[in-house]
């Protein structure tokens, strides 16, 4: 079922005994643990049939690791956060499990050094790619869930995510500032804030993006990010800032 639980090289397979030791988990199948660092750019390059490159790769594992942190994350939501409404619980929820979050805590664990990549993936700074990180960080829940099951997908998880509740209920989470700007803007001016890209700079392969964003006639920005979701964020920032919105 897993191409890589009997191929593991001695080198590799050393590698992530240590990657458990130092993120606290303990895998009977060290090939499906494996197979959760595997990004599909990797299978894209090294397999030719397309029905078998789904096996190569962490697409499923994340599939399921995803399903596995927001049931985990939402229960305890639940339980902690009595006093709370559906609302004020989904979007605490979108903070906690937030890409931003997740490769955060993926780099924490260096993740990152564990990825495999294809060539053009890797030239590109993929180990860094929020969203690849956090989708190795859902796949490597997903694998663990396969492994040893729930109780201890729900063990690791929420040794990752009691810490990013409590920065949400002491309000020092980051913030999500393009949707609180959105929300306020639509309730004051039945309107909606308009992004603009104003420039790229730098090579292909480590573009750095320029955004502004208009309200109401006023513009802010430009600001920049590593792609434009990261520079309409930090524009939306300091819209945020200047309208007093925190």
């Amino acid at each position: 079922m897993f191409p890589f639980r009997n191929s593991l090289a001695e080198e590799r397979r050393r590698a992530l005994v240590f990657f458990q030791k130092q993120a606290g988990l303990r895998f009977r199948d060290t090939g499906l643990l494996d197979l959760a660092f595997h990004h599909r750019s990797f299978s894209n390059e090294n397999t030719k049939h397309e029905q078998s490159k789904s096996r190569i790769n962490n697409e499923r594992l994340e599939f399921l690791g995803d399903a596995v942190l927001g049931m985990v994350t939402a229960a305890r939501l639940y339980s902690l956060m009595s006093e709370y409404s559906e609302g004020d619980l989904a979007k605490i929820k979108s903070v906690v499990v937030s890409e931003d979050t997740l490769s955060g805590i993926a780099l924490t664990l260096h993740v990152n050094e564990y990825l495999v990549l294809g060539k053009g993936e890797e030239m590109s700074g993929g180990r860094q790619k929020k969203a690849i990180l956090a989708d190795a960080l859902e796949a490597i829940i997903g694998a663990l869930y396969l492994d040893s099951g729930y109780k201890a997908a729900e063990h690791f998880v929420l040794s990752l995510m009691n810490p990013q509740i409590q920065l949400v209920v002491q309000n020092r989470h980051a913030r999500d500032h393009k949707s609180l700007l959105q929300e306020y803007i639509q309730k004051k001016y039945k309107t909606v804030p308009k992004y603009t890209l104003v420039k790229k700079t730098g090579p292909d392969h480590d573009r750095t993006f320029w955004v502004t964003v208009d309200v109401q006639g006023k513009t802010y920005g430009p600001e920049s990010g590593k792609n434009k979701k990261e520079a309409e964020q930090a524009a939306a920032g300091t819209a945020c800032r200047s309208l007093s919105l925190y």
